[in-house]
């Protein structure tokens, strides 16, 4: 792609699309403020084990997934999305003072919990609400800029946490506290920059939900992208691992956000021109391509005993991340019906929480048991099987939808 069409489509892009990407940008300045300092918090001010993280972190993620299939579907049912994204994110917002406030792990894991719960809330309708403002041909694009904006928050949230570190002389909570006010500052700009289009409103039948016939209407294609999705997540655990590597391989807790600005700027920076590729007919390439970095990031973490390989480890996480994450979401809405999205990332996004919860549990348990070494080398394993497993299938899967093809 030239650089003249790279910028013609970024212009293609809807407003609305931006405004929720600034959005993300915001709500994850603030969770990263907070996530790059709370594994060591939990682990050196609070005597949390490997495995209590690795549990806190799987049960937050997979809370987030159980409750995305719920506001996905009622997103559908209703026919509204922009109202449960703005509770889901204001509930984000709430629940940030109570980091700070937290005196053990039980009000930490609470705190996350009640957060993930308002993740869950708002994940789904609002991938729905990016497809229905999104054109098909560039759903790939639109996809990406969204997760590319949601990372640029990630590494800007540690960057200036490792700043108010500094200037509060290292005061952990203090810095939760600084995590509250983009937190606010995302829940105003949802609510009076986003625009729901009248397209995502069909009219619907007034019955549950979650109705066994919508289910089956998501349809055989949706069901690989589904298992496709469960694969990539039993192959990575939470990245609170990467910092606990980074600390014990020597870094400063004070530098321990740098871990997450250094992941985050790699995500970034791969999420949106590789959305934007894919939208030329191909995300399977990109998809194997992220599995071949997170091998790589695995193995550089399993032998690492000095920072440079540890910041490379880190580095291809983030290439991991930003050559698959966008091109899942955008994978749900290829196959998805449009009536059904909103339930299609709910169902999604529950099947890869409930693998995630696995992949950061078992993480910890092998950790405690037998060093770091063997959480990322059962991870470097199981992403060389889902490595396989895609380049043996996939079929038509990786197909993006063409210019003029009409959107489901």
């Amino acid at each position: 792609m030239n650089d003249s069409s790279g910028v013609s489509r970024l212009r293609a892009i809807p407003s609305g699309v931006w405004a929720l990407g600034l959005v993300s940008l915001l709500m994850d300045f603030s969770s990263e403020m907070i996530h790059a300092l709370l594994p060591v918090y939990l682990v050196g001010a609070m005597g949390a084990s490997m495995a209590e993280v690795g549990i806190i972190e799987g049960v937050a993620e997979a809370t987030a997934s159980i409750v995305k299939i719920f506001s996905g579907a009622l997103s559908d049912w209703f026919g509204r999305r922009k109202q449960l994204a703005i509770i889901g994110y204001g509930l984000a917002a709430l629940t940030k003072p109570m980091f700070p406030l937290a005196p053990n792990v039980a009000w930490v894991m609470a705190a996350r919990f009640i957060d993930r719960v308002g993740k869950g809330i708002r994940g789904a309708p609002r991938d729905a609400l990016v497809a229905d403002i999104a054109p098909a041909s560039i759903r790939g694009a639109a996809f990406g800029l969204r997760q590319s904006l949601d990372t640029i928050g990630a590494f800007l949230g540690p960057a200036v946490a490792v700043a108010a570190m500094w200037f509060s002389a290292n005061s952990i909570p203090f810095v939760f506290w600084i995590a509250t006010i983009p937190a606010a500052l995302a829940v105003v700009v949802l609510a009076f920059g986003v625009r729901e289009p009248e397209a995502s409103r069909p009219p619907r039948p007034a019955r549950f939900p979650l109705h066994i016939e919508e289910v089956r209407r998501l349809g055989g294609p949706f069901w690989i992208v589904v298992a496709i999705g469960v694969v990539f997540s039993l192959a990575r655990f939470s990245e609170a691992f990467l910092i606990l590597k980074a600390r014990d391989v020597g870094l400063p807790v004070a530098l321990a956000p740098l871990v997450l600005v250094v992941m985050n700027v790699v995500y970034a920076g791969a999420s949106y021109p590789v959305g934007a590729f894919s939208d030329r007919g191909d995300r399977k390439t990109p998809l194997m391509a992220g599995l071949v970095a997170l091998v790589a990031a695995d193995a550089a973490l399993a032998v690492a005993d000095h920072m440079p390989l540890v910041w490379l480890g880190v580095a291809l996480w983030g290439l991991h991340m930003g050559l698959t994450q966008g091109l899942l979401a955008a994978l749900v809405a290829d196959v998805a019906p449009a009536a059904l999205r909103g339930s299609a990332f709910g169902v999604f996004n529950l099947a890869s929480g409930v693998a995630l919860l696995a992949a950061s549990a078992g993480a910890g348990a092998l950790w405690d048991a037998f060093g770091s070494a063997s959480a990322f080398w059962a991870g470097a394993l199981l992403a060389s099987l889902a490595l396989v497993g895609l380049a043996a299938g996939g079929g038509r899967i990786g197909r993006s939808p063409r210019r003029g093809e009409l959107a489901r």
